[in-house]
């Protein structure tokens, strides 16, 4: 009964092993240029706001933020995620106000989203052991620093998840080459952009995020994710149940997930076996 053993991978959504996904903080005006223009190419983004600022005092246009009344129908289709109530250099703040901090900014937008948020990118790019446990006993299970790899590999810890680079890096024309050209099928590749849109009207540059949209758009190898979608899906991948001799799978989560069977893509409904 020797039989060849089967090669089982992990797979994003329809077998893709490429995921985008994008990440802007504050919550100001220009977002609203940002999102459509994502809007206009596919791509998803995870927006981080702050609950407490909005009415923040401004000086130029471009550093006013957007009413939390409009955030809903703004970032539809979007992640949105905290950023902390007022933005504060968290990592020197005691355990209580960081935890205020957090818990504030999710209860304002969850709020008027209807619906739990569970996403983070840290305030100044601050943080440290302290402010990763804090929030995640406060309900964050992915948080953004401003580290960037210049690679893309997957983390291994999605409350210490490092960005490719921000969107002004000199080599983000090299990645984005590098990532559209990639495709060894037995390895999962994220490529993640950071920044503020603000940064766009501030230096005069919105062409840099204009042609990154237009290059990175329509790929059909390429899945468009928000960071949340990265981190449930993955998350679901990890609760796959596979026979030993690799002739069915279980899956028991709440959403499909796919995986590679012998180099074909199989889709796991959620719930069922599935024979593979």
């Amino acid at each position: 009964m020797d039989k060849k053993l089967r090669n089982i991978y992990t797979a994003f959504p329809e077998g893709k092993h490429k995921v985008l996904t994008l990440s802007y903080d504050d919550g100001k005006i220009p977002d609203k240029r940002l999102v459509a223009l994502f809007n206009e190419y596919g791509l998803k983004g995870t927006f981080n706001l702050n609950g407490g600022l909005e009415k923040a005092p401004f000086k130029e246009f471009y550093q006013e933020h957007i009413p939390l009344s409009e955030i809903k129908e703004v970032y539809e289709g979007h992640e949105i995620a905290c950023h902390t109530f007022t933005h504060p250099t968290i990592a020197r703040c005691p355990k209580e106000q960081i935890a205020q901090q957090v818990l504030e900014d999710r209860k304002v937008l969850e709020k008027i989203l209807g619906k739990t948020v569970r996403g983070m990118a840290y305030p100044n790019g601050s943080f440290d052991d302290k402010v990763v446990e804090v929030f995640k006993s406060c309900g964050i299970v992915h948080a953004r620093t401003v580290n960037q790899t210049l690679s893309f590999e997957l983390p291994s810890d999605f409350m210490k998840w490092n960005p490719t680079c921000r969107h002004a890096d000199p080599s983000l024309e090299d990645l984005c080459k590098d990532f559209t050209n990639f495709h060894k099928t037995q390895y999962l590749q994220m490529f993640y952009v950071w920044g503020h849109s603000y940064e766009f009207d501030r230096d005069n540059n919105w062409h840099i995020i204009e042609k990154f949209a237009k290059d990175m758009g329509g790929h059909e190898d390429i899945w468009y994710a928000t960071n949340i979608d990265i981190v449930d899906y993955l998350d679901a991948s990890d609760r796959i149940q596979v026979s030993v001799d690799g002739t069915f799978a279980y899956n028991p989560s709440a959403i499909p997930v796919w995986i590679e069977v012998d180099k074909k893509p199989v889709k796991l409904l959620p719930g069922k076996y599935t024979e593979i």
